[in-house]
């Protein structure tokens, strides 16, 4: 299994590094610069020679890359180009609330889903299953953004409720923190459940045909135990992969919702970078969430074995 990790984590360098020269490029093919942003339209050229100069934009690009990605293998991402912080600390910070969102999120999905996707597959055809079938395919189908708009004006407009404004860390007031939360968390919940309950309800179906399961209830096993301690367990493979999918995703896809619902997280500072050309932002926090993204990939994949004794890795 040690061997396995340490492969896996090798493997990680070509795989951002590719990463890092995409976003690199990307950046670059961008419209606009950061000189033209901060300077407007009196811009002389000695001052865009001067700026230039001062951020490095004027030596060619495979050493901006170079120079980049050198800091960035010592820890430093470099400072922000519009308030000359380093980037680092900022991502840091904003991480915090965007990986608050995202687990919140999850759990609210998976409370949802789940269970959903077990009682649909054990009443298979029924009227129940539909309704859940019907669910599961709105919660993939309508766009999160549309659905907190939606709850964010029948709140309003029929309850005269308004979500609290202004953001508060968890450790320093938790039951204002969660009144922030639980409206974004909800909606991208929500969204989450719909895949998850259709993987669980199909992973449960197949699991519930094998011949292991006709011999457990063979041996008078209660539905309870069969479904539980056995059925769900080997089903869980695929709901795994796809519960750690979405985790990975919704560390980079909640700036809509983050924007909605005035959350300072990462993905509305990544929104902000690039309207303003910030591209040293932009480039950092899209590097660090991809990292983190494979490094969640990696961890299903060692769960995988967990749930599954035949699974082996050498």
């Amino acid at each position: 299994m040690f061997a396995y990790i340490l492969r896996r984590l090798l493997m990680l360098i070509p795989v951002l590094f590719g990463i890092s020269v995409f976003i690199f490029l990307i950046m670059k093919m961008i419209p606009g610069d950061v000189v033209s942003t901060i300077l407007g339209t009196e811009a002389t050229d000695e001052a865009r020679s001067q700026l230039e100069k001062q951020f490095g934009l004027n030596l060619p690009i495979y050493q901006q890359y170079l120079q980049w990605m050198g800091g960035v293998l010592t820890g430093d991402f470099g400072v922000s180009l519009r308030t000359g912080k380093p980037i680092l600390g900022d991502i840091i910070s904003r991480f915090g609330l965007t990986l608050e969102l995202t687990l919140l999120s999850a759990f609210i999905s998976w409370i949802i889903a789940i269970p959903l996707g077990i009682v649909a597959a054990l009443k298979r055809n029924t009227s129940t299953d539909f309704g859940v079938r019907i669910i599961s395919l709105l919660g993939v189908s309508v766009p999160n953004f549309a659905l907190a708009t939606l709850l964010l004006l029948v709140l309003s407009l029929a309850f005269s409720y308004y979500p609290p404004a202004g953001y508060v860390s968890l450790f320093e007031e938790p039951m204002k923190n969660l009144q922030m939360m639980v409206l974004p968390a909800f909606v991208l919940g929500t969204a989450m459940a719909g895949a998850v309950m259709r993987m669980t309800r199909s992973s449960i179906l197949e699991v519930l045909r094998q011949d292991f399961i006709r011999t457990i209830r063979a041996k008078g096993a209660s539905e309870r135990i069969v479904i539980f301690n056995h059925a769900l367990k080997n089903a869980m493979i695929p709901i795994l992969t796809i519960i750690g999918m979405q985790i990975g995703t919704l560390l980079g896809g909640t700036v809509i919702i983050e924007q909605i619902f005035s959350l300072p997280g990462l993905g509305q500072m990544v929104l902000t970078a690039i309207n303003q050309r910030d591209y040293p932002v932009v480039q950092g926090a899209v590097l660090f969430i991809a990292t983190v993204f494979v490094l969640i990939n990696l961890f299903v994949d060692v769960l995988y074995s967990y749930l599954d004794p035949r699974i082996t890795y050498k």
